[in-house]
């Protein structure tokens, strides 16, 4: 009632009080534009739509730095890197119907991942819902079960508190991404709005008085109070951050002074802001406990770290007495439970209570289950156990003797020949040994890419980017736009299987009118590897799985970037291709490698389902 009464007031003090001046050029986009700001956006990631020009517009007169990409999922994936590496939500706009739909898969990946992204998408006018007007279906649906909150603004003066909200409960408890409709009506100025609504020559007859009439007052109701606070409120809203209680990280402490042999397993959400990765890196080194890291984890303790361990992750859970998951969730990737030890002491700390369970009661159940953020428990942790706790040093070295023993065996099978070509383990040891400090990791792939997680080693916190939970393959080109943006000092190395490439190739091409240098290595075997792998022996038949040694560095030429293809040839000249590629990507200019890759035993026995 109270709302009611407010809009119908604001109707009534604009159209019979205080006219809309026709010729005030402000418009929606830019209040979209000036929340971006004050929220420390500084790059949007968009393809262009007519829906939503006012907000990159606007956008860019505020200094916003706008990357158009070559599709929409792009978009989303690079404002997912982007979140992820600046600890700012990503922002992508994209136009109305196949625009927004084109996002899908990459706000899923967003979701599954816990970044925190604010989609914009364009819509018809309020007044042409469901009217047949030009790409107009029913979207905020779409993205019920995808995203933690819908929003549409149907009002320009509903834009600053509406976006406000969104950048909140993106960030806020679990991450993740939170989508906002902007029908086309509440951004552009209000005289071009009332051109195309209001009838230039005004109705004679009754029903024509009456349709301008009702057209005339909802423009009015549309733009009433859009402009009337010359300095808006724009400030960020508090952030709601679970942070573990002292009862719990007292339980977890009793039971972590008991152990003999802990282990921990660190998750992305642990290096979530605002505690983050560096405050993270020392409590973890400070306890000295044996860890494993997972995804956006990866790289948090450098690239020799004793107590980081890579290899018999298996074997290690099956000897620990106590297992702390650090936002990482007992789903397919711990075999949902099954991996734990029935002796083990387990502690789980998750933000969200959903994952902190996830499975429990089934193979396994936390012996302390602690909601809050993962990064903050263990600072509190390492501070009341600073002096007093050690960790067994043979326990350690067991451990680490296990990591040397796999990696020793990898190195023999890099020595290896292939059936044909170049043998993708000494391809990555090559690039591995040729990596400097400031490198970004991107992993875009199967087979390829699988085998690339063991044997490069991200250099240091926030240094790998992988899809997460969700497994998409075509993030590759996106996460390495949004990483090079965050950290364009960096090298910028993407890792992509033959399969995977294709999802992105044609953003080579946003690399070069963009001005940002990235390195991809491709891993040809003219086969979607992992898949073929299982589905050949067991049902007879590769059908699908079969690609082509394709010229993806023509491709890539083709679009304006440096390509290099690499055989058998090249077999003792790795080093030196890989420094060459280094040095052109470093003068400007995105480089693909394309590497010519035989068949290894290496990755036999993963799973791909």
């Amino acid at each position: 009632m109270k709302r009611w009464l407010n809009n119908n007031v604001n109707i009534f003090y604009h159209h019979f009080c205080k006219k809309i001046d026709p010729n005030d050029k402000r418009h929606g986009g830019d209040l979209v534009a000036s929340v971006l700001k004050s929220h420390g956006v500084q790059h949007v990631f968009t393809l262009s739509g007519g829906h939503v020009a006012p907000v990159l517009t606007g956008a860019e007169k505020l200094g916003i730095k706008i990357i158009d990409t070559r599709h929409e999922v792009t978009t989303v994936f690079a404002a997912d890197a982007s979140a992820r590496l600046s600890g700012v939500p990503g922002v992508a706009v994209v136009t109305a119907g196949p625009g927004v739909t084109n996002t899908v898969t990459a706000v899923k990946n967003a979701q599954m991942a816990e970044s925190p992204i604010v989609l914009l998408g364009g819509a018809a006018a309020g007044i042409l819902k469901g009217r047949g007007a030009l790409q107009d279906i029913e979207q905020l649906s779409i993205f019920k079960t995808i995203t933690k909150k819908q929003f549409i603004i149907e009002k320009v003066r509903d834009i600053v508190p509406m976006m406000k909200e969104a950048f909140q409960t993106a960030q806020s408890g679990t991450p993740g991404p939170v989508y906002v409709e902007l029908p086309i009506d509440i951004l552009y100025p209000y005289a071009i709005i009332s051109k195309e609504f209001i009838s230039s020559t005004g109705g004679k007859s009754l029903q024509g008085k009456l349709v301008d009439w009702y057209l005339n007052n909802y423009l009015q109701n549309l733009f009433a109070g859009a402009f009337d606070d010359e300095h808006p409120d724009l400030s960020p809203l508090p952030v709601d951050i679970p942070y573990p209680s002292e009862a719990d990280i007292g339980k977890a402490i009793e039971l972590l002074t008991q152990a003999k042999k802990p282990l921990v397993i660190l998750g992305s959400q642990s290096v979530l802001p605002p505690v983050g990765a560096n405050a993270l890196r020392k409590a973890v080194e400070d306890l000295g406990i044996p860890v494993y890291l997972g995804g956006m984890s990866r790289g948090l303790l450098g690239r020799n770290s004793p107590i980081n361990m890579r290899q018999a992750r298996r074997e290690a859970l099956r000897d620990a007495d106590l297992v702390i998951l650090g936002g990482s969730v007992a789903d397919f990737r711990l075999s949902y439970g099954r991996v734990f030890s029935k002796k083990s002491k387990i502690i789980a700390i998750n933000r969200s209570r959903e994952q902190l369970y996830k499975n429990a009661g089934v193979f396994w159940q936390p012996s302390v289950a602690v909601q809050g953020d993962p990064a903050k428990f263990f600072v509190e942790v390492a501070n009341k156990l600073k002096g007093t706790f050690k960790v067994d040093a043979d326990w350690v070295k067991t451990l680490r003797d296990r990591d040397t023993e796999k990696e020793s065996k990898a190195t023999q099978m890099a020595n290896q020949p292939t059936d044909r070509h170049l043998n993708p383990l000494k391809v990555l040891q090559t690039l591995e040994n040729t990596m400097d400090d400031n490198t970004i990791l991107v992993a875009d792939g199967g087979d390829f890419v699988g085998s690339a997680a063991y044997i490069l080693r991200p250099r240091g916190p926030l240094s790998w980017l992988d899809p997460g939970a969700f497994g998409t393959l075509g993030v590759g080109a996106g996460f390495a736009l949004g990483a090079k943006l965050c950290r364009p000092d960096a090298d910028v190395i993407v890792v992509f299987g033959d399969g995977s490439l294709g999802y992105s190739l044609a953003e080579f091409d946003t690399m070069v009118r963009h001005k940002l240098p990235v390195m991809a290595v491709v891993g040809n075997d003219a086969c979607w590897t992992q898949i073929a792998r299982e589905q050949l022996p067991m049902l007879g038949s590769d059908v699908s799985c079969r690609l082509a040694f394709t010229n993806y560095d023509k491709a890539a030429e083709g679009l304006g970037a440096a390509g290099i293809k690499l055989t058998a040839t090249e077999n003792d000249t790795l080093k030196e291709k890989f420094e060459e590629a280094k040095s052109r990507v470093r003068g400007g200019q995105p480089v693909l490698i394309n590497v010519l890759i035989g068949k290894s035993k290496f990755r036999e026995g993963s799973i791909s389902v």
